[in-house]
């Protein structure tokens, strides 16, 4: 009879444990799935009829460092130079970066370029990369433009 009485026990704490790991892998899964699909908007923003193409979907998600290819127009080089920056939900800059122009840069029409994002040691989550025309002289002064993709850090 004692006998029994273990064999029920142990049953019942194998089983309760077996909820409390299963109810906490979905709770944790649900809370990751419901804090990306909530804050974050798929919709570029910011001067987007100047993208032409970018190798980053607005959505994906991103992590290490990337190599990316893009052509904006309108207008966004200083000497070639295009500046490429990691912005956090909130639109500052959590990592400053640049791209390098891979054809005639001195046009408003369409202008190729490729940048080196660093991901790394980034906070998860939601967050853009803004693609933002090089004012060097005068960053306060003249024609400001970006353009910001949605985007999650892994």
């Amino acid at each position: 009879m004692e006998y029994m009485k273990i064999i029920k026990i142990m049953i019942a704490l194998i089983i309760t444990t077996v909820i409390i790991i299963f109810g906490w892998n979905f709770y944790e899964g649900n809370k990751n799935t419901s804090q990306n699909s909530q804050t974050l908007d798929t919709r570029i923003l910011g001067n987007s009829q100047d993208l032409v193409s970018f190798s980053v979907s607005s959505g994906d998600t991103v992590s290490g460092v990337l190599n990316v290819v893009g052509s904006v127009q309108g207008g966004y080089f200083f000497e070639g130079n295009i500046l490429v920056n990691i912005l956090d939900l909130n639109k500052k800059i959590i990592r400053n970066g640049n791209g390098n122009a891979i054809t005639d840069w001195a046009t408003l029409e369409p202008v190729g370029f490729n940048a080196a994002l660093d991901f790394s040691y980034l906070p998860s989550g939601p967050a853009y990369i803004e693609i933002h025309n090089d004012n060097p002289g005068a960053p306060n002064e003249g024609i400001n433009k970006s353009i910001l993709i949605p985007i999650i850090i892994k």
